[in-house]
């Protein structure tokens, strides 16, 4: 078997793609960044690609009649490409079951929350406005709700009592760049099953511990 074959979709920076690329060129993740797809082709996720040699499917949404429409011919490249795994990192458009059928299982996205709470765009500021004390970074399988799929792996930040949305992003986005990787690493491992909402992460194996380690 291959290396597991990433496509990742952003509209933004590009902070959490930059994340994976750069696990990857490391050593760190076992996986190929096979694909960049991105709905604003003037977005500076698209210039890391392009820096990272990653190829690129860039497209206006305008220029389509429909989601379905775009959809459909992303589906085509990602059959085209071999794509094993769909990671949403960031991005800001809403799936449709053109998407979400063939990958459910195989399509992951890392949110600014602890969820089930705060789903949706402004996680962040939410959590703050709400109150909680604490908050943090979830990464799920996509099951076309929003924001809703099962929970593969959560990382917890206590929320300081100076803190501001700008001082969370930081440290969210950090949690992030962290959390995203290693989820992914577990899939290309094989150690993430998912049986209904359950999603269990086996133990490393001596292998793959030592390679860790290395």
């Amino acid at each position: 078997m291959g290396k597991l074959r990433i496509a990742v979709f952003a509209s933004g920076s590009g902070s959490n793609f930059q994340a994976v690329a750069d696990a990857v060129r490391g050593g760190r993740l076992e996986a190929e960044l096979a694909l960049l797809v991105s709905d604003r082709p003037q977005s500076k996720v698209v210039e890391r690609a392009k820096q990272a040699e990653v190829p690129v499917f860039a497209f206006s949404p305008k220029a389509y009649d429909s989601r379905e429409a775009y959809e459909t011919e992303i589906l085509q490249l990602l059959r085209e490409k071999e794509i094993d795994l769909i990671v949403l990192a960031g991005y800001m458009r809403i799936l449709t079951p053109v998407l979400v059928e063939p990958f459910y299982g195989r399509m992951i996205n890392v949110h600014p929350s602890l969820l089930p709470a705060f789903p949706g765009i402004k996680g962040i500021a939410q959590a703050l406005e709400y109150g909680v004390k604490v908050t943090g970074v979830t990464v799920h399988y996509v099951d076309g709700g929003l924001d809703s799929g099962p929970i593969i792996a959560q990382r917890a930040l206590e929320i300081r009592e100076d803190d501001t949305v700008e001082s969370l992003t930081e440290r969210v986005h950090a949690a992030e760049h962290e959390l995203l990787p290693l989820a992914i690493g577990w899939i290309a491992e094989g150690r993430v099953t998912l049986e209904g909402r359950l999603v269990r992460i086996s133990e490393a194996s001596e292998a793959q511990t030592a390679k860790a380690a290395e």
